[in-house]
């Protein structure tokens, strides 16, 4: 029997590798051509592969490492060398990946048997179990739809994270929101982010990726890449988050500040994703640094962060395994318009749309708020099609794999589907004006709606509001908005549609 790892299944502490000691390990560089894949990422997993494939061999695992183009290339060399041989493969996260790769091993002569992923807290039948649970209590609602509160709960009790002896949440709630809505206040500055000097192995990947991928997007510079790449880089990154960044984290977690990419975040969702970090020794060592009284992590930075991990990543990854598929082909609101050239540019007079775009470019990263409320949202109320804003994620975060951008840019950063949300996550202006300094030096005025320089979430968003009012109205917690609709009159209406097809018609040719 050999174990076969994949690039995004890198812990050493995998449930497969405590029983046996062979492991084969493919690089395949093929599917990297389908789309323009920012050199960062691709850099990032093959040198985490290769870094992992050389920590096995020095403790004692008998590694066969093939390059070839794809899987099957990779395949055929192996079983050329060992014919026959058995596989056991971790169960891939993406929809029928799996079945795929057992289907392609099968048809070499091969067996390979799918076992559990143990790269989760949280297990498909934990979750089959709760939605059994709650379906024979009556308190679903629709089929197919499915809430993170309650599941973040649900985990919470089951695991006994951030719980009293008595069972009750620690400090008397569930969570903090109410204390994580903060802007720093001015000549604050963030703490420096954790730093690895890149190794021989990720400049010669680095070299490899862009020597061979010219077609990519985003920055090659190698002195921008900052990301972990072996295990022993991860659990540094991690410390320096809990000992350094996470009293802050929280308050500031929903922030943007011009000038600042990382902020207080933990930049830890590459490692995690890649398996370098298990997602439960993460949660740990920030429930630990709360518990040491010596210590004083605070409540609120702590639950916020433990949210993000057992709350939104995993019922993140249970409602795409239950919404695939067809996940990703959703599109409730009939949205087609194509991405503003200003996302793959970055040029555009919108602060916040620079800023966050710049982010991605530059470092292949941008936190949660900027995903959802600036990117998402503008895509969201501008138009695009979800499946082409779900591509440009993936092509353009370090940390995108389909599992983890399908549900978030699909479900709620679109509200393509409403397995997951109630009401699309759209806003105007007013929400970056609060949430950051954007608006202080952007040319556009966030106040104004309509004419000259005003705000293009402002307009567009009314636009999104009327357009989609068939679907919209009547949904959970939009009752407030369209009572705003329907204050407008239909000179207010004119000047918004004139000044909504003006932006889109900016969005297109690149000139926002």
């Amino acid at each position: 029997m050999t174990v076969w790892l994949l690039g995004d299944q890198l812990n050493p502490n995998a449930a497969p590798l405590q029983h046996d000691d062979h492991v084969l390990m493919i690089e395949a560089h093929g599917f990297a051509e389908r789309m323009p894949y920012h050199p960062q990422k691709l850099t990032l997993v093959f040198s985490a592969m290769r870094h992992a494939r050389d920590a096995l061999r020095d403790a004692g695992y008998e590694v066969t490492y093939v390059e070839a183009e794809s899987f099957g290339e990779g395949l055929d060399r192996y079983f050329e060398a060992n014919p026959g041989d058995a596989l056991v493969l971790q169960r891939p996260a993406s929809h029928g990946a799996g079945e795929r790769l057992r289907d392609v091993v099968a048809d070499r002569g091969g067996d390979c048997t799918l076992v559990a992923n143990d790269g989760f807290l949280t297990t498909p039948d934990d979750w089959d179990e709760w939605v059994a649970d709650r379906e024979s209590g009556g308190s679903t609602g629709d089929a197919g739809t499915y809430r993170q509160e309650h599941w973040y709960r649900h985990v919470r009790r089951e695991t006994g994270i951030l719980l009293t002896d008595d069972g009750d949440p620690a400090g008397g709630e569930w969570n903090y929101d109410d204390d994580n809505r903060e802007t720093p206040p001015d000549g604050w500055s963030p703490p420096g982010i954790p730093e690895f000097e890149p190794d021989e192995i990720t400049r010669e990947v680095h070299a490899f990726v862009t020597d061979r991928y010219d077609d990519h997007w985003g920055s090659a510079d190698l002195a921008d890449f900052v990301w972990p790449v072996t295990r022993e880089q991860a659990l540094h990154a991690l410390d320096h988050f809990v000992e350094v960044r996470l009293p802050e984290f929280g308050p500031y977690q929903d922030a943007m500040v011009e000038g600042e990419w990382a902020l207080d975040h933990s930049l830890l969702s590459p490692a995690i994703n890649l398996g370098l970090l298990h997602p439960r020794e993460v949660v740990e060592a920030v429930v630990d640094a709360y518990e040491d009284p010596e210590r004083e992590a605070p409540l609120n930075s702590v639950e916020g962060f433990v949210r993000q991990v057992i709350g939104w990543r995993e019922f993140m990854r249970h409602v795409y395994r239950e919404s695939m598929p067809g996940m990703d082909e959703a599109n409730q609101l009939d949205q087609i318009r194509d991405l503003p050239e200003a996302y793959w540019t970055g040029e555009t007079d919108m602060t916040c749309l620079s800023e966050a775009v710049g982010h991605v470019r530059d470092h292949g990263y941008a936190h949660h708020i900027e995903r959802l409320m600036v990117l998402s949202n503008f895509a969201l109320i501008y138009g695009v099609d979800p499946g082409e804003l779900n591509r440009w994620f993936h092509l353009g975060f370090v940390d995108a794999f389909h599992w983890v951008t399908t549900p978030n840019v699909v479900g709620m950063g679109t509200f393509a589907t409403d397995a997951l949300s109630s009401k699309p996550y759209a806003s105007s202006a007013n929400y970056v004006n609060e949430m950051s300094d954007y608006c202080s030096s952007c040319p556009y005025y966030h106040t104004k709606t309509t004419g000259e320089r005003s705000c293009p979430f402002n307009a567009l968003y009314w636009d999104f509001l009327r357009d989609n009012e068939e679907v919209l109205r009547g949904t959970g917690r939009m009752g407030l908005m369209y009572s705003h609709v329907d204050d407008k009159d239909d000179e207010e209406w004119e000047a918004i549609e004139e000044r909504a097809a003006e932006i889109r018609e900016m969005g297109e040719s690149g000139t926002l």
